[in-house]
């Protein structure tokens, strides 16, 4: 499943902000707690009484991910020397706020995100003479580098840390199969399975002597045996045993209502009843970061691949598609992953309370995706992402003469082609947003 969405605070220092947020910073006192607290308290109990407690504890994760990557800012902008002014949760007028040094710390009452604000961020920025040393713009070309793409790689130090835990108390997933349910059949005293003594909770490792390479080879060799004995390696309790069981043929043979196989159906297929999942099998700590960085790189490559697809020709003509023609739209949202399609804030936060119903572990897969694909939109070259504040570093380095004074990039000559790309990039956002509304995903978890 490949997600395209923007985060909302993927670029920093932030846009100019409304009339009045830079007044100076209220002081420190009892009564600024006490009113964000009172806030607090109140935005959760809205949501506790209205039944949608995942959906606020969905919307914090994507609050601290969005801090985190500030905080990647925030953290190599100090080390680097350059001055940082504010850190703030949220945008608007302040609720709270503390100064420390030459930084003011606080919470603003739009909680749409956050931003760091690092002097001289850019050459239009007016900065004193006595900052002008401590200025971002003023620092050394690998400093700069650092500093404007940190907030990237927090994101994928972020999904590193997810994958590592997820590995470590969930383990790699194996070849072999888990029993996770044991079927009950309409008007069947026992099923196949029921019959030869298997388990919820058995772990078949093999299939007639073979090891499973693949869960399709056990699948096509009980569809193959109908009313053939089949031997299965049966792994319980750390030890593994054989069991033979005999496929049943599962035209007109129902589960809850549903027939197994249709009854017209031509030829037989064989069922023995159980309810499958992917095995999985612990590891060691070595080999669990290993996996985890090998998890994080398949991420990557996967929605490198998607956002490429995303904004080439084919994908922007399907996106087209999709809003204007309610069944592409349909068959896009009950098949996800078969074409490419845009999923906004409003879609991410319905996955993600979906993800919770089904349990830490789809959380945790899910939250990896989400930091690999903020990670890679905010290093597009092209302003105001991070990545575009990186590609004009790198366009000074090539243009300063070996010398000469450090050449500085006249930046409002780009300021036609970013608002092309900001207006081409909304189109994209809105769509997903219509189609998240429109047209919601399927739910990609099993609870």
């Amino acid at each position: 499943m490949t997600l395209i969405a923007k985060e909302p605070s993927a670029s920093f220092p932030p846009a100019a902000e409304p009339p009045g947020s830079d007044s100076p910073p209220a002081p420190e006192n009892f009564s600024q707690i006490l009113r964000l607290a009172a806030v607090a308290v109140l935005i959760t109990a809205v949501f506790l009484l209205a039944g949608l407690g995942d959906l606020l504890l969905f919307i914090v994760i994507i609050a601290t991910i969005v801090m985190l990557h500030e905080l990647g800012h925030f953290v190599t902008a100090k080390w680097a020397g350059m001055k940082v002014t504010e850190y703030f949760v949220g945008f608007g007028p302040r609720l709270w706020s503390i100064r420390r040094g030459e930084t003011e710390y606080g919470v603003k009452a739009i909680p749409a995100g956050g931003y760091v604000r690092i002097t001289g961020f850019t050459v239009l920025d007016d900065v004193t003479e006595e900052d002008e040393p401590r200025a971002y713009r003023a620092q050394p070309f690998w400093k700069r580098i650092i500093v404007a793409s940190a907030g990237s790689a927090m994101h994928f130090l972020i999904a590193l840390v997810l994958a590592l835990i997820s590995v470590v108390s969930y383990g790699v997933l194996t070849n072999h199969v888990q029993v996770a349910a044991l079927e009950h059949w309409s008007g069947v005293a026992q099923t196949p399975a029921q019959q030869s003594g298997i388990r919820a909770g058995d772990t078949i490792v093999s299939v007639d002597g073979h090891q499973l390479t693949n869960p399709e080879h056990l699948h096509n060799v009980i569809s193959d045996s109908v009313g053939k004995p089949v031997t299965l390696g049966v792994e319980r309790g750390g030890q593994v045993r054989s069991v033979t069981v005999i496929p049943q043929d599962g035209r007109g043979v129902k589960v809850d209502g549903t027939a197994l196989a249709p009854a017209d159906a031509r030829s037989p297929k064989g069922y023995i009843g159980i309810e499958e999942e992917n095995a999985s099998a612990s590891v060691g700590p070595l080999t669990a970061l290993g996996d985890a960085f090998s998890n994080v790189g398949q991420a990557t490559s996967e929605e490198i691949s998607g956002i490429t697809q995303m904004f080439s020709p084919s994908g922007l003509s399907s996106v087209l598609h999709q809003v204007t023609n309610s069944k592409d739209a349909a068959k896009a949202a009950d098949h996800p992953g078969t074409q490419v399609r845009p999923v906004s804030l409003v879609g991410i936060t319905s996955l993600g309370v979906d993800a919770q119903h089904a349990g830490l572990e789809d959380l945790l897969s899910l939250l990896i995706l989400i930091n690999v694909i903020f990670g890679l939109l905010n290093m597009l070259p092209m302003l105001p992402l991070d990545g575009g504040h990186v590609a004009v570093a790198v366009y000074e380095w090539i243009r300063t003469k070996k010398g000469e004074a450090y050449y500085r990039a006249d930046i409002t000559k780009l300021f036609p082609v970013v608002f092309v790309f900001l207006a081409f990039l909304a189109v994209i956002v809105f769509s997903g947003v219509f189609l998240d509304f429109t047209h919601p995903l399927q739910n990609p978890f099993t609870p």
